[in-house]
């Protein structure tokens, strides 16, 4: 597989250096296999981040890939156990596709506050009959407006149409941009203090990746609202896990104090969320300027669902991805949360970009990236005949470590070295960083 494609345009995004003839070299298949390039985008966003860990160390620009581990790290989640039982996150029973009264939805219920938003669209008894009655648009807002969230499958020109969909069309597929001046700072990867206020697996993926290259990652979260405990368990590991209430002095104070320790922020909250914080990017830059930060969003940075909640689910659903995979039984789906994972690959690309491009040229360097701008760029590859070859055995891919509850067993990180540490459980460190 040559440089081009999918990590020629990543590497292009993240302004990285010109990649030499052969920077990448494939060995097998993914097992990722779609009509649509899910294994170029697979390989080109972990070859994107293993070179920017390259560059960033003054490395030469070359990396060897094993696909059969990128596939499973893609499906990581499926992977994961304790104990010898299967821990990782699933799908709620309200999580999966719907036929309403003019076609499909797809509903996301994993979290306790979504759940309870669609139940107070539904009312109460079985959801099938109710969802039924709704026609998709209408039973979408309503579902949203109660702050829910779901997605309308369209086709790619519904979604071509749609505002939101006209105002992806218009991005990159990243964005990583000077924000404010600032001197050259150094800080090399391997003790790089990375603060995560990140859900679900788009962020904790980047962050746990930026934790396999030895970044000291403080998962940070709000004591009242705890993240998916298994989805935790999949991609906690190699960090260290804090609680805060932003909204108390103490909660504050101390948030400031491991700002000015830290070297990068990740944020993966619903946009606008952590703004009142003073953790918008202008706000960031304007009291810490020695820090690089990178925002992830569902639906994009601009357009009039910015602000809008979304998953990985919900964007294949409403951006076309959904229709362009149904058959007989209804919409399709990829064979991994790829939007979910090549995301949060391209973010850890990113964020060490980010310090490097600090180094060389001083600045203030912000990344904005987004599941639908990673949806855009996969449906605009058109179609790929992808197949996979025999199955593989995960077996020589897992890292068993320890963790509370007992040992976990997981899919190693692609490429860079595994975890020191398990998953910890959630606000099990204080608020501060270890020593360089």
């Amino acid at each position: 597989m040559a440089a081009g494609g999918f990590l020629g345009t990543a590497w292009t995004a993240l302004g990285g250096p010109a990649l030499p003839a052969g920077a990448l070299r494939v060995l097998g298949r993914t097992g990722l296999e779609s009509p649509l390039a899910v294994e170029e985008l697979a390989l080109g966003a972990v070859a994107a981040q293993l070179l920017a860990a390259r560059e960033l160390a003054r490395q030469p620009l070359a990396v060897e890939l094993d696909a059969v581990g990128v596939g499973f790290s893609f499906r990581s989640e499926r992977y994961a156990r304790q104990g010898g039982t299967a821990a990782g996150a699933g799908f709620a029973p309200l999580s999966r596709f719907w036929r309403t009264a003019d076609g499909w939805i797809r509903l996301h219920g994993n979290y306790p506050h979504h759940r309870a938003a669609i139940e107070r669209v539904l009312g109460p008894g079985g959801p099938a009959a109710a969802i039924g009655r709704w026609c998709g648009e209408e039973l979408e807002a309503a579902v949203v407006e109660q702050g829910g969230a779901a997605a309308v499958v369209r086709t790619t020109e519904e979604w071509a149409a749609h505002p939101q969909g006209q105002a992806v069309a218009g991005l990159p597929l990243l964005r990583l941009t000077r924000v404010a001046d600032g001197p050259p700072r150094d800080v090399p990867l391997a003790g790089l203090r990375v603060l995560d206020l990140t859900r679900v697996i788009a962020g904790p993926v980047a962050t746990r990746t930026l934790a396999a290259h030895g970044a000291d990652v403080l998962r940070l979260d709000h004591p009242g609202l705890p993240d998916d405990p298994a989805g935790l368990l999949d991609t906690g590991p190699g960090k260290r896990s804090t609680s805060l209430d932003l909204r108390t002095p103490y909660g504050r104070t101390a948030l400031e104090e491991l700002l000015v320790g830290a070297d990068v922020v990740v944020e993966g909250y619903r946009p606008g969320a952590l703004d009142a914080f003073g953790l918008d990017p202008a706000a960031l830059a304007e009291r810490h300027p020695h820090l690089a930060v990178v925002r992830l969003r569902a639906w994009g940075e601009r357009g009039p669902w910015a602000c809008r909640r979304g998953f990985d689910s919900l964007v294949q659903a409403a951006t076309g991805i959904a229709d362009t995979l149904a058959s007989e039984a209804g919409p399709g789906v990829l064979p991994a949360q790829a939007l979910d994972h090549g995301t949060g690959h391209l973010a850890a690309a990113a964020a060490m970009r980010a310090v490097a491009r600090r180094r060389d040229e001083g600045g203030v360097w912000c990344a904005e990236l987004s599941l639908a701008q990673l949806a855009h760029w996969l449906l605009a590859a058109g179609p790929r005949r992808e197949t996979a070859d025999e199955d593989s055995e995960v077996a020589p891919y897992l890292v068993e470590l320890p963790a509370e509850g007992g040992p976990v067993s997981l899919v190693r990180p692609p490429g860079s070295p595994p975890w020191r540490t398990g998953p910890p459980l959630p606000g099990a460190h204080a608020p501060e960083w270890l020593p360089r």
